[in-house]
């Protein structure tokens, strides 16, 4: 704080001698030291106060840029959904216009027609009414 020597202190600590005198020069010395220790608690109030501040401020700025990366991030992640929701309007269009003509088809393809039907023999083939005729009990046998 002061550059005050050695020497200059015993300097002073005589001028204090010879103009305070022996009896008070204690009690002076006790008050000196007591103002010089809240001296220096205020000095270090002060920059403990100053510290604080500048962390203060670090960490408003910190907390400023966080924000920031964080909108650009919301801002990115909007943008990406935007175009995800807009990619999945359009297949969701595209498939609706397929599903008239794929529902057309897939009915038709679910229809048998009438020529994928097994025929049906015309000739009985000996069982009729459940009676058995010779050449019906004869293949039976076999």
């Amino acid at each position: 704080m002061f550059d005050i020597g050695f020497s200059e202190l015993i300097v002073i600590g005589l001028v204090a001698l010879i103009v305070l005198g022996p009896e008070k020069l204690r009690t002076a010395a006790v008050t000196t030291g007591r103002l010089v220790g809240r001296l220096q608690r205020y000095v270090n109030d002060v920059k403990s106060e100053i510290s604080r501040e500048m962390q203060f401020e670090e960490l408003k700025k910190l907390q400023q840029q966080v924000e920031a990366q964080a909108r650009a991030v919301e801002a990115s992640l909007n943008q990406q959904s935007r175009a995800l929701q807009t990619e999945f309007d359009k297949t969701a269009a595209d498939v609706a216009a397929d599903a008239p003509a794929a529902s057309a088809a897939s009915a038709a393809a679910a229809l048998p027609e009438v020529s994928a039907m097994p025929a049906l023999p015309e000739a009985h083939s000996g069982v009729a009414d459940g009676i058995a005729t010779p050449s019906s009990s004869e293949s039976a046998r076999k």
